[in-house]
């Protein structure tokens, strides 16, 4: 790829994912600065010439150590803003992990859709397209942008990974939850197209009020079969740990997850050590840094997806086609 065409910033808290991909498209990820002051204002700039280029940012908007969902949010809207300022023809988006997806619809009244707020901020901020992964609803995401908008799916290097684990045992996909069931089939058709034998369907019965879960009743069949749980992400692991010992009861011999972004927050070290879950499976969208050496650090399994992002980046610079991407 031609340097003097397109540039790649990866900004703080998200370099080592740029720099797989950069690596990928056989570029340098390209210089910027960023400073924070005393009292906690920041500023971020290019250090090289972006005028007339395609630009792509990587950054994921989850909370760490250093910075919230919020701090991030802003540093890449603000970046954004000075390479428009600084002439770049185009500014991608590239936000492996989007924040605020889940919050897409008024569950109770006066509730924010602070999703689609999140689009609005994109747009004013001067993005011309985004790209990310497996969000929580993807209807929700195309609504909320007015940008370009590409999303890509873990589903392909998630199935590659599953194959040696499976060995000759049958398999069956369970979706958590009603509202995962079109995600679980698109799972299932592909592992099922790579294994060349059908796979089981299964979903279960989930209702959430104030933050606690209920509803254990399985439908499908699971007798006999490695049950892999498919998701988007992992929070509080309360939703696997559920799953998992549902799907034992319903006769499955084995029990695999399958979530693409693993945020791990509040007790998910202690839920995720469950003895029905044999194995986590994630993406390196989010790094595991909240999941200490323990059971449930040893069940993980990192699948990297920085090199999807790289050949969407390069496709999109050549202006060719997502589609073929994700039903690869």
């Amino acid at each position: 790829m031609d340097p003097d065409r397109i540039s790649l910033f990866a900004l703080e808290g998200s370099r080592g994912f740029g720099q797989v991909a950069a690596e990928a498209l056989g570029l340098s990820l390209a210089r910027h600065e960023e400073r924070a002051f005393e009292d906690g204002e920041h500023k971020a700039r290019p250090l090289e010439a972006v005028r007339g280029k395609d630009v792509y940012v990587v950054h994921g908007l989850y909370g760490d150590h250093e910075q919230t969902a919020n701090d991030k949010l802003v540093r890449l809207l603000f970046f954004v803003g000075a390479l428009k300022d600084a002439a770049a023809d185009r500014v991608t988006a590239v936000v492996p992990y989007l924040a605020y997806a889940r919050k897409d619809r008024q569950t109770k009244p006066r509730d924010p859709v602070t999703t689609r707020y999140v689009g609005t901020l994109f747009e004013a901020a001067g993005v011309d397209a985004v790209v990310t992964m497996d969000v929580h609803n993807l209807a929700a995401y195309q609504n909320a942008f007015r940008c370009r908008s590409e999303h890509l799916e873990a589903r392909k290097p998630f199935v590659e990974r599953l194959l040696p684990l499976l060995g000759d045992r049958p398999a069956a996909v369970v979706s958590p939850d009603a509202g995962g069931v079109k995600r679980a089939e698109r799972f299932r058709q592909g592992l099922s197209a790579a294994l060349g034998d059908d796979v089981g369907s299964a979903f279960m019965e989930k209702q959430r009020s104030e933050g606690v879960l209920s509803g254990r009743a399985v439908v499908g069949d699971l007798e006999g079969r490695t049950a892999i749980i498919v998701d988007d992400l992992i929070a509080s692991g309360g939703t696997l740990a559920r799953g998992a010992r549902a799907c034992m009861e319903r006769g499955a011999v084995d029990v695999i997850a399958a979530a693409t972004h693993g945020l791990f927050v509040g007790d998910a070290d202690r839920v995720l050590a469950d003895p029905n879950l044999s194995r986590v499976m994630i993406t390196d969208t989010v790094p595991p840094f909240r999941l200490r050496s323990g059971a449930a650090r040893d069940k993980l399994y990192i699948v990297p997806v920085a090199p999807v992002f790289a050949e969407a980046i390069r496709r999109m610079h050549q202006n060719g086609s997502i589609v073929e991407l994700v039903e690869m």
